[in-house]
């Protein structure tokens, strides 16, 4: 009888080792992982005591003031359940190669992801357009992004120009500071709008939003300033190098690289007034269900004018 018990067991353990997970489309990972805490920080280095004054340019490295309570996600996606086969899903998903469709949840921390709308000036007011649409001369434009939790956030644009200028961070908003909070909206330009001219073509649009700051765009979006000569009986801890916006110009090379070394770890859905569920909307959301500390999200928008 222990015999049969135990082999039992044995095959009931492996039956559910067997069990396919169930898989999440992007949307339900973003707000399921806006309830989930965040994974644990590095531990930061140790500070003097003293203050040390910061000119208007640097960024500033006052305490920030608690976030705002995680608002609670929308009725369809509260609780996720297992989407239908990627061919039924409804409204359509925008999937790029390399891209999974759904995913499941990550086994350890929060998946990281941020959902990107585009807006357009209609009368008064800004409202979302499909990502995919074709704008005219005159249209004035802007694209917000919501992460689902705290991060480090890089937007650069190509126009016509070729190269590649920074967006965000932005002189304007925080002092240039880039760290961003989870479930808020940050407005693209920053304090301003694009406007379409004559001139037909593209303007290409890159994000990146990772946990931890990148180095390969932080040293060609800002400079960091040395700092001051130590007195003999400060601690052996220094303070952070504090940093100044540059106003630089970024290469194709780099933000190639990037794109290619993140965007298979990526599921992206796009979502429209046709997607089933009592949230209406036009967006984007882009997740990395990995869950891990050095989580980064990229996407590319392409703003087309004819």
């Amino acid at each position: 009888m222990k015999l049969y018990v135990l082999a039992f067991l044995i095959a009931s353990c492996a039956a559910a080792q067997d069990a396919p997970k169930p898989q999440f489309t992007a949307r339900e990972l973003f707000y399921s992982a806006a309830q989930a805490p965040p994974p644990a920080p590095a531990a930061a280095p140790s500070r003097p005591a003293g203050k040390k004054k910061k000119s208007a340019t640097q960024v500033a490295s006052k305490a920030r003031p608690a976030p705002s309570p995680v608002p609670a996600p929308p009725a369809d996606v509260a609780t996720p359940t297992p989407p239908p086969l990627p061919d039924a899903l409804p409204g359509g998903v925008h999937v790029i190669p390399a891209i999974a469709v759904t995913a499941p949840a990550p086994a350890a921390g929060p998946a990281l992801g941020m959902r990107y709308t585009i807006l357009r000036r209609t009368g008064a007011e800004m409202v979302e357009v499909a990502p995919d649409t074709i704008f005219h001369a005159g249209d004035r434009i802007q694209f917000s992004v919501e992460t689902n939790g705290p991060g480090y956030l890089y937007v650069v644009s190509q126009g016509s120009s070729g190269t590649w200028k920074p967006v965000f961070p932005s002189a304007d908003v925080e002092e240039g500071n880039n760290h961003v909070e989870g479930m808020r909206t940050y407005e693209m330009p920053p304090k301003s709008r694009l406007v379409f001219d004559e001139q037909a073509g593209t303007e290409k649009i890159f994000i990146v939003l990772s946990r931890e700051p990148e180095p390969n765009l932080e040293n060609l979006i800002y400079a960091l300033q040395p700092p001051k000569a130590k007195p003999a009986t400060a601690p052996a801890a220094m303070p952070d190098a504090p940093k100044q916006l540059l106003v630089a110009s970024i290469d194709d090379d780099v933000v190639g690289r990037l794109r290619n070394s993140y965007t298979r770890d990526l599921i992206v859905e796009k979502v429209d007034e046709n997607t089933q569920g009592s949230k209406k909307e036009k967006a984007v959301y882009v997740v990395n269900p990995s869950g891990t500390p050095d989580s980064r999200v990229i996407a590319d928008l392409h703003l087309v004018h004819q």
